[in-house]
């Protein structure tokens, strides 16, 4: 997980996202929808813009189950990252991610990252069962959108210290929780990146036959 996001801008009310496809509701679900149109999948209805999670939160609310809340950047999805989303989801009825955008990724981790990009990040996470919203953000830190979702408990990994988390006092002081969940040792994105270029190197190194 990363230890700071960003929220895209653009919405009303303060907060900023925006979403990934053209947002229409009525495509077909997993096969083409005409000739020469894209394929459209069904994870893509699960990555909102930050109005569609407030209302998503607020049918939650009415009906009486608990919204949980984390963000990262998702790079290369690996099981890490798996386990962590269903701890989190564990934590409440409903999971809404916040999810960096390339820009943001850039500025966290460095030049070269993101492998992929925002679009293809979000519908990974998105396609998981954990996981009933995403929500693309470019701000610094994830306090605007937390400030916005209101979230019934905030999750974040157990690397971060509790008085690191950003939104903590938000969601304390408004009768919610924090919790912080055990991450998967040794699973990173980049621990993947580098046993990929260790292996190329070798290869590349290894005489011809």
């Amino acid at each position: 997980m990363n230890r700071k996001s960003p929220v895209r801008g653009g919405e009303k009310n303060g907060s900023a996202a925006r979403v990934v496809g053209n947002g229409r509701k009525d495509e077909a679900r997993g096969r083409s929808t005409g000739a020469g149109s894209p394929l459209r999948l069904a994870t893509e209805a699960k990555v909102l813009t930050i109005a569609r999670a407030r209302t998503l939160r607020q049918q939650a609310r009415r009906g009486g189950r608990k919204v949980v809340f984390t963000n990262g950047c998702f790079d290369l999805l690996h099981a890490g990252h798996v386990q962590y989303l269903e701890a989190a989801r564990r934590q409440g009825d409903l999971l809404i991610v916040g999810l960096n955008c390339d820009a943001s990724v850039r500025r966290l981790k460095g030049k070269g990252r993101p492998i992929q990009g925002e679009r293809d990040r979000a519908l990974l996470v998105a396609a998981l069962a954990a996981v009933d919203g995403v929500v693309i953000f470019e701000e610094d830190t994830p306090a605007r959108i937390i400030e916005a979702l209101d979230p019934d408990v905030l999750a974040k990994g157990a690397d971060w210290k509790a008085s690191d988390i950003v939104g903590r006092d938000n969601v304390l002081a408004r009768g919610g929780r924090v919790v912080r969940i055990p991450l998967r040792r040794g699973a990173s994105t980049s621990t993947i990146i580098e046993k990929i270029v260790r292996t190329h190197r070798r290869a590349a190194r290894a005489p011809s036959r």
